[in-house]
């Protein structure tokens, strides 16, 4: 069972965003930037492409509306998106929001924040849904 699968079933405490029957969105811990949400499949697939289509058909519509929250909740030129999928192999995109490509580079240091930024985070987010 990966980390993600742990978090959907509720044995590791997240900052939720949204839920439906196939997808689970929630905060990254340790984000590229204030904003930073992971969107999951409840299926656990590593690699992105191996999700089953009618999935990845409905992923970017589960998607939409949290990434017009994020630009609505956060100074952006636009909600990034990016699928990498080397660190957890549980298939999942990554929504950030961003003013150049350059804002989407994974190698950078990531954000620290404590438990009362993230849940401001979530908050502002749940706001703009």
């Amino acid at each position: 069972m990966t980390i993600f699968s742990k978090i959907i079933a509720g044995e590791i405490p997240s900052y939720t965003i949204a839920e439906n029957e196939r997808f689970f969105a929630f905060l990254d811990i340790f984000p590229m930037a204030k904003g930073h949400v992971l969107v999951i499949p409840k299926i656990e697939t590593d690699h992105f492409f191996d999700v089953p289509d009618t999935y990845l058909s409905e992923w970017l519509v589960f998607a939409k509306p949290i990434a017009k929250a994020i630009e609505k909740a956060f100074p952006c030129n636009r909600c990034g998106i990016e699928v990498i999928g080397l660190e957890v192999p549980h298939a999942h995109m990554h929504l950030v929001p961003i003013n150049s490509a350059d804002d989407l580079n994974f190698t950078r240091k990531k954000l620290t924040l404590s438990a009362a930024e993230l849940k401001e985070v979530q908050e502002k987010i749940l706001a703009a849904l």
